[in-house]
């Protein structure tokens, strides 16, 4: 298990860079002027690891309620599903305020730990389930609070906002499963290993490729963001907007 457990983390706790092209190493360099206020790099990177996060733990979710073995696994399950999809529906919403381009598939190392999880059975599947989604929401955990108290655009501390009510819910119910083994989880979380930016970006998505849309449950408890009367810097509305401004390197 500790091999997937590093493996899932390196995919979060490397940011990757997509949508926009990248010319400098300094996650707080401008990128765009926008109405709702100036967009970094981190703040981008942002908006594309909440919705990779969400292309693989919402069928994660789904894999859980046909496998899960135990109840606290199950719930969990619901919640994975429910309070990603609201975060997808977020991140499309914003996304294209922001000029931002979404990847449709998790990265090569998400995409792969859905596959284990597929093979997984049982009680090894309830454990692997618990531990591995612990541990990379207790490290996304951090990542959206430095966003939160950093981010100068509304609409990404918005999501920030979101995400973290969200996040926090979800370590919570890992937690409730019983199974969490805390000293390998919060080692995998504290020493994420190096891997190549090709393992851990997800890639953006071919030219007119229907947007892929994560649906919310019937009975879903979660909502996304409302965008309308978010006001930025400038005072613009939430309404629709112009495209940003690039800024120069």
């Amino acid at each position: 298990m500790g091999g997937a457990m590093a493996l899932t983390l390196g995919a979060l706790a490397y940011p990757s860079m997509l949508g926009l092209n990248t010319v400098s190493s300094s996650p707080t360099r401008v990128i765009a002027n926008t109405q709702w206020g100036p967009l970094t790099e981190s703040d981008r990177d942002f908006v594309v690891k909440v919705r990779a996060a969400g292309l693989w733990e919402y069928p994660v979710g789904q894999i859980g309620l046909q496998k899960g073995t135990s109840k606290g696994v199950l719930e969990a399950s619901k919640h994975l599903i429910d309070g990603h999809a609201a975060l997808d529906t977020t991140c499309r919403k914003i996304a294209p305020m922001l000029n931002i381009t979404l990847p449709n598939i998790a990265s090569p190392q998400q995409e792969g730990f859905v596959t284990q999880l597929k093979a997984d059975s049982g009680k090894q599947f309830d454990t692997d389930f618990a531990n591995i989604l612990r541990m990379t929401h207790g490290s996304i955990f951090n990542t959206v609070a430095k966003i939160r108290s950093t981010t100068k655009n509304s609409l990404v501390r918005a999501l920030a906002d979101q995400a973290n009510d969200t996040v926090l819910d979800h370590i919570t119910v890992m937690e409730k499963t019983g199974l969490v083994d805390f000293d390998q989880t919060l080692f995998q979380q504290t020493t994420p290993p190096k891997l190549p930016d090709s393992a851990v970006t997800p890639p953006p998505p071919p030219a007119g490729q229907p947007e892929v849309v994560l649906t919310p449950p019937p009975n879903a408890t979660s909502t996304p963001v409302n965008i309308d009367g978010l006001t930025g810097a400038g005072g613009g509305s939430g309404g629709a907007a112009p495209a940003p401004s690039p800024t120069a390197p």
